[in-house]
């Protein structure tokens, strides 16, 4: 049975979305949902591809953002998180035995929902985990999309060297030793205060987001088993290889977050540089959920990046150095930063909301 699309005063569903439900090869059940272009003519399908611990629901304002400007747009919960089937009896703990099923999962979903159903050309808006597994599909997936877009993709964690190199060796161990399904950071679902939260500075995006997880707690999952972790090192390890990087021929757009506390903003940097067909930008003062700050960047990603012309693509080729810029501290200033930003990437900014407004955005 579908788990039905939950809206909240502050998180209305988008106008006729379709909810449903793909049967993986493995019996496992994908929730999917299909929000049509609010105008015409369609100009193509847009595949938001959350990170972990996401859910569909959390990604309605950007849907409504880029519906309106002729896209249809097409996500799902991952196996294991949001409204899809769990991997573990127990539903709160965040697993997954190999990133390749998430890769094969999109595969699925694309010949058995996307390619019949949904409009061509197909862009890929990627988050975190969803970029790292868009990355691992990129190969596999050059003739069928056009444009990706990865926001702070997953290829190393924050932290040092030492940290990281003892979490991967633990989580290995545990999982050569049968113990791979053990919480390897946090335990049960837990929304943490805004003032102690490390993906966004925009406090009334975090409490619409945290309300939704209070109406539907079954949408949430807990922290990552020992398992996770070991099957993301592993895809980390390949996507990062030289020869893999040079497989992906995908006109791609990488954007870093400069105050990022969860992902390694400096990995982000020298693996957007190794590519052949990249553009980076890293926006300082952005906390990890770029597209939950303060300023959004789901308008400008629509407009100016995913929907470049044929003749405009060389521009996507890869940069010697990083674009920087920093966020707006009020309204004033977006106009004047707009003109500094290569492709006018940046044209648009959110201003911050005040707390408990049940905005129409």
């Amino acid at each position: 049975m579908t788990h039905p699309l939950v809206e909240t005063p502050a998180n209305p569903i988008p106008q006729d979305a379709r909810v449903d439900t793909l049967a993986l090869k493995d019996g496992k059940q994908l929730r999917y949902a299909i929000f049509p272009a609010t105008t015409h003519p369609v100009q193509g399908t847009v595949i938001i591809l959350q990170g972990r611990n996401e859910c569909i629901e959390k990604y309605f304002e950007t849907i409504r953002d880029i519906a309106k400007r002729g896209f249809t747009v097409a996500t799902f919960d991952w196996r294991g998180q949001g409204g899809s089937s769990r991997v573990l009896r127990d539903p709160n703990r965040g697993h997954v035995r190999n990133f390749n099923q998430y890769a094969a999962d999109l595969e699925q979903l694309f010949e058995s929902v996307l390619l019949p159903d949904c409009r061509a050309p197909f862009y890929v808006l990627g988050h975190s985990t969803g970029a790292l597994a868009a990355l691992l599909a990129a190969p596999a997936l050059a003739n069928r999309i056009r444009r990706m877009v990865l926001l702070t993709p997953l290829l190393d964690v924050n932290g040092s060297r030492l940290g990281k190199i003892l979490l991967g060796g633990v989580a290995n161990t545990l999982r050569s030793t049968g113990f791979g399904r053990l919480y390897m950071r946090g335990g049960k679902p837990l929304i943490k205060p805004f003032a102690i939260n490390e993906v966004t500075s925009d406090a009334a995006r975090y409490l619409r987001n945290s309300e939704i997880l209070k109406s539907a707690p079954e949408l949430a999952v807990g922290g990552p088993t020992a398992g996770w972790i070991a099957a993301a090192a592993k895809a980390i390890k390949r996507v990062t290889r030289p020869e893999f990087v040079e497989a992906i021929r995908i006109p791609t757009l990488v954007i870093a977050a400069g105050a990022d506390r969860v992902v390694s903003t400096s990995a982000i940097e020298r693996f957007a540089l190794q590519m052949r067909n990249a553009t980076l930008i890293t926006i300082d003062g952005s906390k990890h959920e770029i597209l939950q700050e303060k300023i959004s960047t789901a308008n400008s990603f629509s407009r100016h990046s995913m929907l470049l012309s044929p003749g405009q693509a060389a521009r996507w080729r890869r940069s010697k150095a990083t674009t920087r810029f920093r966020q707006p501290v009020s309204g004033s200033e977006a106009p004047a930063l707009a003109h500094a930003v290569p492709l006018n990437l940046l044209q648009q900014y959110h201003q911050p909301l005040p707390l408990g407004h049940p905005a129409n955005w």
